[in-house]
């Protein structure tokens, strides 16, 4: 492979490199049916790709070209090593390029479940799976569609078929579950259900059905409101508290003191989501703010740019902040 680059004249210098390739046979990958790939690294980097045979030759900005040649270079070692490129991945190696930080898969990071292997797709999100390799208790934090539920489930099951711990327990709190729970209907299971069904989704992406079925028979996955949690220890279990922005304080801290022996914990949470009535601040703000510098716990901040969804979400995302951030600069100072 060479690289090759230039700066051609003009009201504004445009810097052209030139990737030649050597294997063809991994080129039909790399660019995507009728060059889809292509395209998607000239929307994201706002820069020009133009191949011919075995030669890309990419035009823009300096720093654009910079990073389209990192992230070309970053998928093309990716189908060298056998594994897939679709848009997700073309995704990821721009987000990684963004920061300097090598997107090429490594097995440090990858998650191995039963239907599949989980790389992470952002800095951010590897991060997140190291904390949680290290650290006995993770706070996930930021918006949605940035994977932190989806991946503390991947680790989870990773742990249980591993043996790394002995089972795992998944948990949220049911917002509307108060007076308006009981004019659901069906038993409790079936009420609550409805709230827990991210979750369930999740297990599903990673293991089969029937040993889906068979584990929460027995007891080694199970999957509850917060309200059950109190006065259990969870020992030896991998516990995950979803949606944790909807927590009281005194719901926190009840479940962070489950914490039992060989057990790992992460909770996640969006403070830009809260569903609690007015006046009931979020026990998941709380410990932030409680648990800040305690030795042992690690807090990873998630941003839009870590959005791993369609791209609008992460457009919705930055125009949801935007306008809190004029009304916040709207209200009168006390």
């Amino acid at each position: 492979m060479s690289d090759v680059s230039g700066v051609s004249s003009g009201a504004r210098a445009a810097d052209v490199r030139r990737l030649t390739f050597d294997d063809n046979a991994l080129l039909p990958a790399l660019y995507g049916q009728h060059d889809r790939h292509l395209v998607r690294i000239e929307q994201l980097l706002g820069v020009q790709l133009s191949s011919r045979g075995n030669q890309i030759a990419i035009s823009g900005g300096a720093d654009e070209t910079a990073l389209a040649r990192a992230a070309l270079l970053a998928l093309y070692e990716r189908l060298k090593r056998g594994q897939l490129v679709d848009q997700a991945e073309v995704d990821a190696a721009v987000r990684f390029a963004r920061v300097g930080a090598d997107s090429r898969p490594a097995d440090a990071h990858a998650i191995r479940t039963r239907k599949r292997v989980i790389q992470p797709r952002s800095p951010t999100q590897r991060e997140y799976v190291e904390a949680i390799r290290e650290r006995d208790l993770v706070f996930g934090l930021g918006p949605a569609g940035t994977g932190k539920t989806y991946l503390a489930v991947t680790m989870a099951v990773s742990m249980l078929l591993a043996g790394t711990v002995e089972r795992i327990v998944l948990s949220r709190p049911a917002v509307e579950a108060g007076e308006r729970l009981g004019f659901l209907p069906g038993d409790m299971k079936e009420k609550v259900d409805p709230y827990l069904r991210p979750l369930y989704d999740a297990l599903h992406d990673m293991l089969p059905a029937d040993q889906i079925a068979n584990r929460l028979a027995a007891g080694d996955i199970e999957v509850a409101p917060l309200a059950f949690m109190r006065g259990r220890t969870l020992a030896h279990a991998f516990v995950i508290l979803d949606e944790a922005q909807n927590t009281s304080a005194m719901q926190m801290k009840m479940f962070l003191t489950r914490l039992g022996e060989g057990a790992r914990m992460v909770v996640t949470g969006d403070l830009t989501q809260v569903d609690l009535p007015s006046g009931v601040p979020s026990g998941l703000r709380d410990a932030i703010e409680t648990l800040s510098g305690v030795e042992g716990i690690r807090f990873v901040h998630f941003t839009d740019r870590d959005v791993v969804r369609h791209d609008l979400v992460a457009r919705i995302v930055r125009a949801y902040d935007a306008r809190d951030g004029r009304e916040a600069q709207r209200k009168p100072r006390l």
